[in-house]
């Protein structure tokens, strides 16, 4: 199918899909439309950028519209679960340009705002209710809301929501919900706990399937730095974003603490830099990723809460200063570059402590990420063959991105993955147990792990290189180191990680 019309939608819908600049259907699109529309549950495994929200979103909009009815006072219709703030009002501002001139409203909800607004607004009953899942059970917990008109349930990045620890959040909202609904989960891998989420709460799911768990835009050259320490990340950062001064530069830590540090060291030397994390309120946030968005920001430092919900094209370069703690995250911090069919730069920095975790990423890849500078630890050199710079074995030169040049680069394999879903009811009752309760949680930031990459031919010292955004050939060039890794915590089994801190949403 290569039209919207032929996936079965209403003249409605059609009008105002042209009238915003929708021309054709992504491959998700095409797939997932049509089944929901039949009413089957249905798993997603797509990468972000790819269109889920439509996927979803236009037939769910498409069946409310021919419901005809109204949520009630303090009710919802329909309910999308995300796992950040971000990441929430990125899916409630696409829905809200689907439903223009039609009587649908979409509700917001997530932590780090007040609690008594989103309270208010929910007292008229919204249509399509997009959530952090901590903050609404906050909000159910008080009798603002309740979930018992809810026919449709929308998992959005399940997989994150698990790393970010909301499985017990997911599981109580899930029992809030009624049974006779239709749940559809959308993940960009199948881990085993997915899996095992989606056989509870989804009924005879259909899978989807696009771009493949483990693979990254075609388009992303990657390099590594092997580096000592932190001092030679940063130097080899500062130069890169010297060399780079036209870029817009996106740099991962691994701790809401270290990319503070990090960004208030980029903002004293004179780089245009902001941060954003677990630690800013909901407007710092929001005036970081619009400065960031309009180019007044030039280098952005992120844990991963901004992994999956920063969707800005212009992006050309993704520094992993801390490589994740999971493979996945890598391939999410990547995705924030090359987007809509552009050129990006991915540069990572390994310390001899994260050699298994650039292990882990080139084995999820299925390459082997080119040296940029330094060397791997003797008992971990890998060989010379494989290198991986760009997904389809291309390199480019200098520069922003936008020449390619030589070097090698193969492109990677990718494993896949897995899921299914069932239901449950409201009560009271459920919000009571399993949880230690207040302190605990929530939705706030996204999960962090990191990845590293890096590795064989082509290494260099990058005293001998030229930095130009992305690390040049043995014989021309260096390489820049790259962004750092994004904080994650885990709840409900009581465990957390380097970024845990107060609750977000």
């Amino acid at each position: 199918m290569s039209t919207f019309k032929e996936l079965g939608l209403s003249q409605e819908i059609l009008a105002t899909l042209s009238a915003n600049g929708f021309e054709k259907p992504t491959p998700i699109q095409t797939q997932a439309i049509p089944l929901v529309l039949k009413g089957h549950d249905l798993i997603g495994l797509a990468q972000t950028g790819t269109g889920k929200t439509a996927a979803f979103g236009l037939p769910m909009i498409e069946k409310l519209l021919a419901d005809g009815r109204r949520a009630d006072p303090r009710n919802i219709r329909a309910l999308v679960l995300a796992p950040t703030r971000e990441l929430v009002n990125q899916i409630a501002t696409n829905l809200k340009l689907f439903v223009k001139k039609s009587p649908l409203k979409i509700g917001v909800v997530v932590g780090g705002v007040s609690i008594n607004k989103q309270t208010e607004q929910l007292a008229r009953g919204v249509d399509i209710l997009v959530a952090t899942p901590g903050r609404l059970l906050d909000l159910v917990a008080r009798k603002a809301v309740t979930l018992t008109q809810g026919r449709y349930l929308v998992l959005d990045e399940a997989d994150q929501m698990l790393d970010l620890g909301f499985i017990h959040d997911l599981r109580k909202i899930s029992k809030l919900v009624p049974k006779n609904r239709q749940t559809l989960l959308f993940s960009a891998t199948m881990p085993k706990q997915i899996a095992e989420l989606a056989g509870e709460y989804l009924t005879d799911p259909l899978k989807v399937e696009v771009t493949p768990p483990g693979k990254a835009a075609d388009k992303i050259e990657q390099y590594v730095h092997f580096v000592p320490g932190k001092d030679l990340k940063t130097t080899i950062l500062k130069q890169s974003l010297t060399d780079n001064p036209d870029g817009l530069s996106l740099v991962f830590s691994r701790t809401k603490h270290g990319a503070e540090k990090l960004m208030k060291h980029l903002d004293h030397v004179g780089f245009k830099a902001a941060s954003i994390h677990g630690n800013k309120s909901q407007g710092q946030r929001e005036r970081a990723l619009k400065g960031f968005r309009d180019g007044e920001i030039r280098v952005l430092v992120a844990t991963d809460v901004a992994a999956r919900g920063i969707d800005i094209p212009g992006v050309t370069h993704v520094y992993n200063y801390d490589l994740p703690e999971v493979p996945d995250a890598y391939v999410h911090r990547i995705g924030r570059t090359a987007r809509n069919g552009r050129d990006g730069i991915a540069i990572a920095f390994c310390t001899p402590d994260e050699i298994r975790l650039l292990r882990d990423i080139e084995k999820l890849m299925g390459i082997q990420i080119e040296i940029a500078s330094g060397e791997a630890p003797a008992d971990q050199a890998r060989s010379s063959k494989g290198r991986g710079g760009r997904g389809n074995g291309q390199q480019r030169g200098n520069g922003g991105g936008q020449h390619r040049g030589n070097g090698g680069g193969q492109r990677p394999k990718r494993p896949a993955r897995e899921p299914a879903v069932t239901g449950g009811f409201a009560g009271d009752d459920l919000l009571r147990d399993d949880r230690p309760q207040k302190n605990e949680r929530r939705d706030h930031r996204a999960a962090g792990h990191g990845h590293h990459d890096g590795r064989s031919e082509g290494n260099r010292n990058h005293e001998n290189r030229k930095h130009h955004g992305r690390p040049g050939p043995k014989q021309d060039g260096r390489r820049h180191g790259e962004g750092q890794p994004g904080n994650r915590r885990e709840r409900g089994q009581g465990m957390r990680r380097a970024d845990n801190g107060g609750r977000q949403g």
